[in-house]
């Protein structure tokens, strides 16, 4: 066992050592395991914290034709008629100098498409006057076959959950399919300067390009920027932006998860926040980071996602407090920019649950939304659809008898995929908000941990309810579930919150460097008419490209992987339902096959999540 004083390591010089091992298994160029994440620790490290570039660390080579481009869009606009000739030029003007449209944009856009971009922006202020709210409304969508516009209105740090949501139309065609050539890059900004009415709302404008890579086909350890970056990036991209992506990108290299940075803005409280991922491994991220630091009460003044052709992904946030009375609503900026940092690395594990909206309009914390998504896999799983009639069956029958057994199999089958499907145990984990909210409070009760006194994360917004609202013992809980719920259904769906509760034994969920959410369950909660051969070990593995089992039957085990692919949603849906009993069975199966070695049987089994069918390997 190796001294606590140097925690295994040899000679004190960082490599992991074994004295009984390593002369077997550790050849010379064997290194370690990378890490999972790197989150950035204000003050620990060498790299500079402060930025002295008050802008926004791009700048646009000038367009030397938009002088010239400006007439000509103001000719066709008075050309086509439908502005009145005395607004043409403001109007123009309007869009040309204070929207914040950087030169990039004018020298891609045909004028033909500036002055339908001009028209429509005018129809939508026309159309706001013919309203009796009289508030003015922008929805904007223009798209080609290697760029694309999209202008709202919005309010700084709302969601509006009934509103285009550009930015998840951004993630759906956009960046989770970024691969290669085929990959794109954003940038969005929010105009200085308010509009009409009195809803404090602004411009907020999205630009997406297709990338145009120096090399296009750049080996996935290549970091050098001048090879594996976009044309348009290198071009824009100042000097103190391009050290920041090169540090961070030599990071992410060295490892299998994200890299979170912040930094500080000199003479400001803005703050900029840089991540960087493996491209298609956080779907849904760039609209989930929104509903995160809306949250918070932040808002950005704008935002950019670079792709690189090594495999790569950079975003960097711009993030401030909201403006107005709202912002006293929240904690300050100072505090809860690490609180967005420490949940990035939970929101990259799951960045799209079932229980979105109700995060997207602050119903629930991150971490109550994916607490929730957890438990609805768990309850997917587990819940006891069988019932006590069917042990009463099983018993009488024969379970020699083949034809017997058969019956009770697709019974079995039958009662646990039509009586409570996945959906449905979902419409019912909705309906109740509030009692997750308490249930979570339960979870982290026991499960979150301040790892030391002088932490150098401030605890989040769901920990420090913990000292304000009263946490509920599981008897209390009970006598809640049972008042709430309205029917039989809904309290067997909500009291296994409880089970699971009870049996996490272990888990990684408050832990700042994750790829994965990772749960060490107990057992015991397993009905032993289904499974009569007790299990040792039992962990479920939830990440947003895919769920698992690992089962053991001893402390010592061995056993294989198994990953499971679907062809389809439908079959998808068929294999998560046996995903555990096949496990169970396969472990079992291993057990015996092992039981003249003093190693016990274990499996694990992966079944992909419907948009990762190509992670088998990775």
């Amino acid at each position: 066992m190796s001294s606590p004083t140097t925690n295994g390591l040899a000679n004190g010089n960082g490599v992991p050592h074994n004295k009984a091992l390593d002369h077997v298994i550790r050849p010379a160029d064997r290194q370690p395991s990378p890490q999972p994440t790197h989150l950035s620790v204000p003050g620990a490290s060498s790299h500079s914290r402060v930025l002295s570039e008050q802008g926004s660390g791009y700048e646009a080579p000038k367009f030397e034709g938009k002088t010239q481009q400006m007439e000509e869009v103001m000719d066709k606009i008075e050309a086509k008629g439908f502005l009145p000739p005395e607004f043409v030029e403001s109007e123009t003007q309007w869009f040309y100098n204070e929207l914040g449209i950087d030169d990039m944009y004018f020298s891609t856009e045909t004028s033909d498409a500036i002055v339908s971009h001009i028209h429509s922006l005018y129809a939508a202020k026309v159309a706001a006057f013919a309203r009796d709210d009289k508030q003015l409304e922008i929805r904007l969508d223009k798209e080609a076959t290697d760029h694309a516009v999209f202008i709202d209105t919005s309010k700084p740090g709302i969601t509006s959950v009934g509103g285009p949501r550009y930015e998840q139309r951004i993630d759906e065609k956009y960046l989770n399919n970024s691969k290669g050539a085929n990959s794109y890059r954003v940038e969005t900004f929010r105009s200085s300067s308010k509009l009409p009415g009195d809803l404090d709302q602004q411009l907020r404008c999205y630009f997406v390009y297709q990338c145009s890579f120096e090399q296009p086909s750049a080996s996935p350890e290549e970091t050098n920027l001048d090879l594996i970056s976009d044309k348009r990036f290198l071009q824009k991209a100042t000097k103190n932006t391009r050290d920041i992506y090169q540090h961070i990108l030599e990071s992410a290299v060295a490892r299998t998860g994200p890299v979170i940075e912040l930094f500080e803005i000199k003479g400001s409280r803005e703050k900029r926040l840089v991540i960087a991922y493996k491209q298609g491994s956080a779907l849904g991220l760039f609209s989930a980071l929104s509903d995160l630091y809306h949250y918070y009460g932040l808002t950005s003044s704008r935002k950019y996602v670079e792709q690189f052709s090594n495999g790569y992904t950079i975003m960097s946030l711009y993030l401030r407090p909201v403006p107005g009375p709202e912002s006293n609503m929240h904690p300050p900026i100072e505090a809860s920019i690490h609180q967005i940092m420490k949940e990035v690395s939970l929101l990259y594990c799951v960045p799209r649950t079932k229980f979105q909206n109700h995060f997207a309009t602050g119903n629930l914390s991150l971490q109550e939304t994916i607490y929730a998504h957890c438990v609805w896999v768990f309850v997917s799983h587990f819940l006891n659809r069988l019932g006590s009639e069917y042990n009463t069956l099983s018993a009488i029958l024969d379970a020699n008898n083949s034809v017997h057994a058969e019956l009770l199999s697709k019974l079995k089958r039958r009662l646990r995929t039509e009586t409570f499907t996945s959906d449905f145990i979902l419409e019912i984990i909705q309906q109740f908000p509030d009692l997750v909210k308490a249930l979570y409070l339960n979870f982290a009760n026991t499960h979150y941990v301040q790892t030391r006194d002088q932490d150098d994360f401030l605890p989040t917004l769901s920990y420090l309810r913990l000292k304000v609202d009263k946490v509920l013992s599981d008897t209390e809980l009970k006598n809640l579930i049972s008042t709430t719920c309205q029917n039989e259904h809904q309290e067997m769906v909500m009291t296994a919150f409880r089970v699971f509760n009870k049996a996490v034994l272990k888990t990684n969920y408050y832990t700042p460097t994750k790829t994965a959410l990772s749960f060490r369950l107990n057992p015991s909660f397993l009905p032993v008419e289904e499974y009569p051969q007790p299990l040792y070990g039992m962990f479920l593995v939830i990440s947003s490209e895919f769920r698992g089992f690992h089962l053991r039957f001893r402390d010592i085990a061995r056993g294989g992987i198994r990953i499971v692919k679907s062809r389809s949603p439908e079959a998808y849906d068929i294999n998560a339902r046996s995903l555990f009993d096949e496990n169970y069975n396969l472990a079992n199966t291993q057990q015996r096959k092992n039981k003249d070695i003093p190693e016990g049987g274990s499996k694990r089994v992966i079944l992909l999540d419907v948009e990762h069918q190509e992670k088998a390997s990775v």
